[in-house]
């Protein structure tokens, strides 16, 4: 819309950047003279719309941005190859307008937002409990979390504090919801006896891979910040995108739910963990690549207070991260001590037991850890042999403790179990 006694002025700035354009005139009220339509490529927008800024149209004046499927004009294609030149952020990106129209298109309702939220973690609560992959992956493509992780980083540097504060705002009922359906969910379950008596929930391979996350939570978790803001950049659909970042949260957030419902704090720990790594990963993520792109504030002068909010959330980001790494990292170093160790002890055993003799076999070995955060030490090793009648393995265990001390410089007790096996 062009306002009173600018139509020179957007004219003059339009030719300047050789646009084809059409006014028409606008008589339904006195404060607008005219309505120009214009095509312009992807990287244009942002610049053109800056000029036309210079040239009087401010940010109250109406305009509508729309995709154009083809056009066909000589003068566009001169104007794409112009701006494809001067870019050197492709000519993928939009601006910085439809970027923010489409974060708020991805942030849903409140009520629809809760809905579909309990209804994904209650899906990723069943799956978990029933050990199925395919439920899991099921219940992350209904989970609408990419719209307030996007919404809250193209909030700060556009330096748009209300849509920061609701994407904040919506992250964190996303995440308590998610837990409070799944803990619901699986306390009603037990309560009901909808689940086998007895069941331990850390036997589940579903279930037990949310127990100790280690580093590579960051890798899957930042790989989904980078892909949902790329999305969103480039106009392509964050439906997909979208189902990646509910990878990084939605089970987990169940598996939290679980360990809350079954009363295991050692879940409720690791799978918390994993949820707040990865959301602030996202978010941190997500921040980083729209800044390194150039999407900045409308106005300026506005910049250096983008810039500082910028600064400051990316540090309280990373210094979180950084206390959470640390567990993470123990975490790592535990698993790796863990499977070293019993490579070793393996081999320690099956030393000893070619020694005995051809008949004996290992039928069987168990390793026991102590301490409830990394690292942690062995403390028992079980050992079944399995051999034919009258073959004794009298000083078997004894033997094992001083080569697996040696082996390992840990002293764990090793208790030996022998199984009569007939042979043909």
């Amino acid at each position: 819309m062009i306002p009173a006694g600018k139509r020179e002025a957007v004219v003059r700035a339009l030719d300047d950047e050789g646009v084809d354009y059409v006014i028409t005139d606008e008589t339904s009220s006195r404060e607008y003279s005219g309505v120009a339509t214009f095509p312009l490529p992807k990287a244009a927008v942002e610049p053109v719309l800056e000029r036309l800024r210079e040239a009087g149209i401010d940010d109250r004046t109406y305009t509508v941005i729309v995709a154009a499927e083809t056009v066909i004009s000589q003068r566009f294609e001169e104007l794409e190859e112009t701006y494809a030149e001067e870019s050197d952020r492709g000519e993928d990106r939009i601006s910085r307008q439809e970027l923010q129209a489409k974060a708020d298109e991805l942030a849903s309702s409140i009520r629809t937002y809760v809905l579909m939220t309990v209804i994904s973690a209650v899906i990723a609560t069943a799956g978990l409990l029933l050990d199925s992959p395919a439920t899991v992956v099921g219940s992350m493509v209904i989970a609408p979390l990419i719209g307030p992780a996007m919404s809250a980083a193209i909030g700060t540097v556009v330096d748009d504090e209300e849509m920061f504060r609701r994407g904040v705002w919506m992250q964190v009922v996303g995440i308590v919801v998610a837990v409070t359906a799944a803990t619901a969910f699986a306390g009603g379950l037990r309560w009901l006896g909808l689940v086998p008596p007895g069941l331990d929930p850390l036997e589940l391979a579903e279930v037990a891979e949310r127990l100790a996350p280690n580093v590579l939570v960051l890798a899957v978790a930042i790989g989904a910040g980078v892909a949902g803001i790329v999305s969103l950049m480039t106009g392509v659909s964050a439906t997909l995108v979208g189902v990646m970042i509910a990878v990084a949260l939605i089970p987990p957030a169940a598996a939290i739910g679980i360990g809350v419902a079954f009363w295991i704090p050692r879940l409720v720990i690791g799978a918390g963990v994993i949820v707040a790594v990865n959301v602030l990963s996202i978010n941190l993520a997500a921040l980083v690549v729209l800044w390194v792109e150039g999407y900045r504030p409308e106005q300026w002068f506005r910049e250096d207070d983008a810039r500082s909010a910028l600064v400051k959330r990316v540090v309280v980001l990373v210094a979180a991260i950084a206390v959470l790494s640390a567990f993470l990292g123990g975490v790592t170093y535990d698993s790796y001590t863990a499977t070293t160790t019993e490579s070793e002890i393996r081999d320690v055993v099956g030393e000893e037991l070619t020694r005995l003799g051809a008949e004996t076999e290992l039928l069987g070995l168990e390793i026991e850890r102590t301490g409830r955060l990394p690292p942690r030490e062995t403390d028992r090793v079980v050992v079944t042999v399995g051999a034919p009648s009258g073959v004794s393995i009298d000083g078997l265990a004894a033997t094992l403790e001083d080569r697996i001390r040696a082996a390992t410089d840990e002293d764990p007790r090793v208790e030996v179990r022998l199984v009569t096996v007939d042979r043909p």
